[in-house]
């Protein structure tokens, strides 16, 4: 059999692309009927844990050259374009453009939607409770740095879900117009990212008169790097790309397990049950002596796995109390759930149940 030569691979693609595309236009002709049902019927246009199931079942059923992230990657985009086809929805997130904020909210919500970087996590919820946006998107917590406080303190005060949760590896680039390092004369960063690229900064510029400069955001840092001969900045993928700062190096972070789980903050928007569902809450205990344990005790003789537990002082009132935030395993209409809440409703905040993710 003869050789293809490469324009007759190129050829191929080319009609390959093309069904791709009139394929695409088919399933969003489809979409637009779904979005018409769903506005009559006012139900959720985000469906995280429908999602889910559908890369689950691709990946599962098509066995092939694309893995899991790969599947993901592209069928998380169709899903935003899809959702923008039904009904385009502001997405707010804390900003600025390009900081980690924004490459996790465009990873659930694709380039084409619309976004709004705000300057405090506060701000991304007055948006949501005052419906200048329909989704939040926020940090809650950095496996390597701990819990976002003001994150769960907003959770506490104001009547606001989790609709998703999203898990992004946290990765710092090297980006810079220099052609290598030796003309590289002052890195930009936020203090965390000098923080967590010591071992690349050390085994890079041990000994260099270098300045390392800090800067209120990674986006800022690309910036300056795109501006100023001699300069680079440790900075997010999506701030670089942004910016279009060239890639020098690649994940120069120290751990390869830096984690930054997100939530997606919606006012009125509740899940679906899945298969694998987690649910969070906050509970409130008395002063009397073994109230945490009575209702940690509760939780386990109700056969529930709790995943998370992280106190709060409840700044209120003259006395040192506290309250907890708490993620467990399951949804709220699981029976054994809902008795749960149903005995504790006084003491206990739903928050929201949601597609596990991590």
């Amino acid at each position: 059999m003869k050789a293809k030569t490469l324009e007759e691979l190129r050829k191929i693609i080319d009609e390959i692309d093309n069904k791709l595309i009139d394929i695409l236009n088919e399933r969003m002709l489809v979409i637009k009927e779904v979005g018409t049902f769903k506005k009559t019927s006012k139900t959720a246009i985000y469906r995280p844990e429908r999602e889910k199931s559908i890369i689950d079942r691709l990946y599962n059923d098509h066995k092939g050259h694309l893995n899991r992230a790969a599947i993901e990657a592209i069928f998380l985009e169709i899903f935003a374009i899809s959702r923008n086809f039904e009904l385009p929805e502001l997405v707010a997130y804390l900003g600025p453009e390009g900081s980690f904020t924004h490459q996790a909210a465009e990873s659930r919500f694709g380039a084409m939607s619309q976004y709004l970087a705000l300057d405090s996590i506060r701000s991304v919820f007055e948006a949501i409770d005052t419906s200048r946006a329909r989704f939040g998107v926020v940090p809650l917590e950095n496996n390597q740095e701990g819990v976002v406080s003001e994150t769960i303190d907003l959770l506490g005060s104001m009547d606001l879900h989790i609709t998703a949760e999203v898990p992004l590896p946290i990765h710092f680039a090297f980006a810079t117009r220099c052609e290598n390092l030796q003309q590289v004369k002052r890195i930009y960063s936020k203090d965390i990212g000098f923080k967590q690229c010591k071992k690349f900064l050390n085994e890079s510029f041990n000994g260099s008169k270098i300045e390392y400069i800090p800067v209120n955001s990674t986006s800022k840092a690309a910036k300056i790097a795109l501006e100023e001969d001699g300069s680079a900045a440790m900075c997010s993928h999506i701030a670089a790309r942004m910016h279009k700062v060239p890639i020098l190096f690649d994940n120069i972070e120290d751990s390869t397990d830096n984690f930054t789980r997100f939530l997606i903050i919606s006012k009125d928007i509740k899940n679906q049950k899945s298969n694998n569902d987690k649910t969070s809450l906050l509970a409130k205990t008395t002063d009397k002596p073994g109230s945490l344990m009575m209702l940690l005790q509760d939780f386990y003789n109700a056969g529930i796995n709790m995943s998370k537990l992280e106190s709060r002082p409840a700044k209120k009132g003259k006395t040192f109390k506290y309250y907890f935030y708490i993620d467990i395993d399951g949804h709220i209409s699981d029976s054994h759930i809902s008795k749960l809440f149903e005995k504790h409703k006084k003491d206990i905040k739903w928050l929201g149940s949601y597609v596990k993710m991590c």
